[in-house]
């Protein structure tokens, strides 16, 4: 049996919990992109293409998403933010005998197929795999997890420890997705109406 964590497809997380208060309500995995079509859609199309072997989940409050007939998971525990969420999409993916999951953000408009495939081919030995472009925290939500991680998810549960970026500073051997110009700018993502128009 191989030791390569990407021989076998990781169990793939789209994180739609968010609030988009600043959208007044309205779940940002709804809005279009350019190509329009939704941004959640296209993510679920762009993932399936880079790695069609996959299982895919909707993490966190999917009630705006039901029609997707995607499988949700809620936080564990709810009200933490992202951790909950990075903590039950690890919890799931051993449930279901996966090695490695891979977190996307419902809010990226310009991610690519190819992107998404080095995520999870990229430094396969590393626990943790993320962007971080200079000067900026790692993407968390736009990362691939060794469930080997969860007691480090555990630990800063139980800690109330709830500061994500701190995750990297506590995994030994957190790797750094290097990124080419073309690559940094498909990790825009929309936060406000400004960023749309």
């Amino acid at each position: 049996m191989t030791s390569d964590p990407t021989s076998e497809p990781p169990l793939i997380g789209l994180f739609v919990g968010g609030k988009a208060r600043r959208f007044g309500g309205i779940a940002k995995g709804w809005l279009q992109t350019p190509e329009g079509t939704s941004i959640a859609e296209r993510t679920i199309a762009l993932a399936h293409q880079a790695l069609p072997d996959a299982q895919l989940v909707l993490v966190g409050d999917a009630s705006a998403y039901e029609k997707l007939g995607i499988e949700a998971i809620a936080d564990t525990p709810p009200g933490i933010g992202p951790l909950g969420g990075l903590s039950a999409l690890l919890t799931e993916s051993e449930r279901r005998g996966s090695r490695t999951a891979l977190a996307l953000a419902c809010d990226m408009p310009f991610l690519s197929a190819e992107l998404i495939r080095r995520l999870c081919e990229h430094a396969p030995a590393a626990p943790v795999l993320a962007p971080r472009p200079p000067g900026q925290p790692w993407y968390a939500l736009t990362a691939r997890y060794a469930v080997g991680v969860l007691p480090v998810f555990r630990a800063m549960i139980a800690e109330r420890e709830h500061k994500l970026q701190r995750l990297f500073e506590r995994v030994p051997g957190a790797a750094m997705l290097p990124l080419s110009e073309a690559e940094l700018r498909e990790l825009v993502d929309w936060d406000t109406p400004a960023d749309v128009r």
